[in-house]
């Protein structure tokens, strides 16, 4: 894996409840396809696209409402093939993945949420991709 040349911060999208100097780490099950388990991590440069994937987010137990982290990788990181090249050329969506934690560095609390119909459109949109493949 190869670090990426990306300008932070960077930020992370979940519905967990987490802390300052939390460290999310790969292994848990993906919160679009809850049958794989995530071999990465993965985080934006953009906030609004750290919101969008919070509120995509399916509710896990012990998790609520959509929350948006800064993060900070602990290691190397690359760009998200699940979105660059493969649907974007290049990485408009400033997305990356890492096989190492990230830390949070703190709670962003001022990114746009969607309206409830343009949440609908994307989760409509989610679930016709759902049966594609995830680059794990």
């Amino acid at each position: 894996m190869s670090r990426t040349p990306a300008d932070g911060p960077f930020f992370h999208g979940t519905r967990a409840d987490l802390r300052v100097g939390d460290l999310l780490t790969p292994g848990f099950r993906s919160n679009y396809r809850p049958d794989v388990v995530m071999n990465h991590v993965y985080f934006t440069a953009l906030r609004d696209g750290a919101g969008l994937a919070a509120e995509l987010a399916v509710e896990l137990a012990g998790g609520g409402d959509p929350r948006v982290y800064e993060v900070e990788p602990t290691g190397p990181f690359e760009d998200d093939p699940n979105v660059t090249d493969k649907k974007f050329p290049g990485n408009p969506t400033r997305s990356y993945r890492s096989s190492a934690p990230l830390r949070v560095v703190g709670e962003v609390t001022d990114w746009t949420r969607l309206t409830p119909g343009a949440l609908q459109l994307w989760r409509d949109r989610l679930s016709a991709l759902r049966s594609g493949e995830i680059i794990n």
